[in-house]
């Protein structure tokens, strides 16, 4: 990352907010987090004017595969379709079958992980110019799941050139 030079550079930012609907099953962090990970997405495409075309990839920090198949339907609904060019971190560093890992990685060193390596080597190969990368979390811990309380979700944005 680079603050001039050839980059990559940071060229915007989307501060995510935290998205509550009410999922309480802690074995499924992606349904919890994926509203999060759209509030974020609509939020940012509304305030740079970009659409998912713009990025040559888009990826979220541990959606999971579930979670990523609600996104992705979530943003089909309000009229996105990023099937050609999203994925989610989790599911890129985890092989479901062959690892028995169910719904993919989690974790919040999933996007720092997919970034730091494969990510940014594509960048700086050029193979990808424009990526976006939307680290989720979820606001929970043990007790919480215990008492049977909702999970919110929050997500943040950012967008890396080269």
């Amino acid at each position: 990352m680079s603050k001039s030079g050839q980059g990559p550079f940071v060229t915007s930012m989307t501060t995510g907010k935290i998205v509550d609907m009410g999922i309480k099953d802690s074995n499924n962090m992606g349904a919890a987090m994926a509203p999060a990970a759209l509030d974020t997405l609509l939020t940012h495409f509304k305030d740079t004017g970009r659409s998912p075309s713009y990025y040559d990839g888009i990826f979220t920090g541990d959606l999971g595969y579930i979670g990523k198949e609600i996104l992705i339907d979530l943003l089909n609904q309000n009229g996105y379709n990023v099937k050609s060019n999203y994925n989610d971190c989790g599911v890129l560093i985890f092989d479901k079958e062959k690892q028995d890992t169910h719904s993919g990685g989690s974790g919040c060193a999933c996007i720092a992980t997919v970034f730091s390596g494969y990510l940014f080597n594509q960048l700086k190969t050029k193979k990808y110019k424009k990526i976006l990368l939307i680290a989720t979390g979820a606001l929970t811990n043990s007790t919480t799941a215990q008492q049977g309380e909702s999970i919110p979700g929050i997500a943040h944005a950012i967008s890396i050139e080269i």
